[in-house]
């Protein structure tokens, strides 16, 4: 389960640095980034799977847009999937957490909560901050919304996107559904004017619908990632 925590990690970790920074400082960060990971990993005796999360990273990196644009293809996130269901389906929870897994403080106001499941739900929350957008890009670049459109409309979801994910994950992971939909339901509320107003073409409407669909199903798939980890 570590595994596909480490993994999220990294991927989300990469996407919120090159959001923020470029050229020279991206690199050491990212390269400072990528030592605190390794060591990490070593203290909770995991250190293969930060070589393995920086792999994916690269990966990801090569192959998916950033806010200027670059290539798309749901490849990249298929292979993050894969690789975190398979790591989640290989270790589970793990009974030898290292040093660190023996430092680690399990006690929480929701009960134990061990190394391995707080390092998989803190990788989940920071992979849909800005990776989520990232898969969401893919999504829209792929599909008929003209670039020039899509860059002139909605542009609060760059924002309400991570807020939106990170809620639809907490809600789900602790069974409040009601809740769930009663957010999801508000955000079609608050949009539905600024879509009304969408000349002919549908561009709003549809960039509003997939944006959403890929948002919402992203974020019940970690959520559902995390669950089968804690549950297996």
């Amino acid at each position: 389960m570590i595994a596909a925590g480490i993994v999220l990690l990294a991927v989300g970790c990469l996407d919120l640095t090159r959001r923020s920074l470029t050229g020279a400082p991206r690199a050491v960060v990212l390269a400072a980034l990528g030592v605190a990971l390794l060591i990490a990993s070593a203290g909770a005796d995991a250190a293969v799977w930060s070589f393995v999360a920086a792999g994916v990273a690269a990966l990801w990196a090569l192959a998916t847009p950033d806010r200027r644009g670059g290539r798309a293809g749901f490849w990249p996130v298929a292979l993050v999937l894969a690789v975190a269901v398979v790591s989640v389906a290989l270790l589970g929870i793990r009974e030898d957490h290292g040093p660190l897994g023996r430092m680690w403080p399990s006690a929480s106001p929701l009960g134990a909560v061990s190394l391995d499941v707080a390092v998989l739900v803190i990788g989940a929350l920071v992979f849909l901050l800005e990776s989520g957008n990232v898969i969401v890009r893919i999504a829209l670049r792929d599909g008929d919304v003209p670039v020039e459109e899509r860059a002139a409309t909605l542009k609060g979801g760059r924002l309400i996107g991570p807020i939106e994910r990170v809620l639809v994950f907490a809600l789900t992971l602790t069974g409040a559904f009601t809740l769930l939909a009663a957010v999801l339901a508000a955000k079609g509320i608050v949009r539905f004017p600024e879509i009304s107003r969408d000349e002919e073409g549908g561009i709003r409407a549809e960039y509003f619908l997939i944006g959403s669909l890929v948002s919402w199903t992203t974020a019940l798939a970690v959520a559902f990632l995390v669950w089968w980890g804690t549950s297996i």
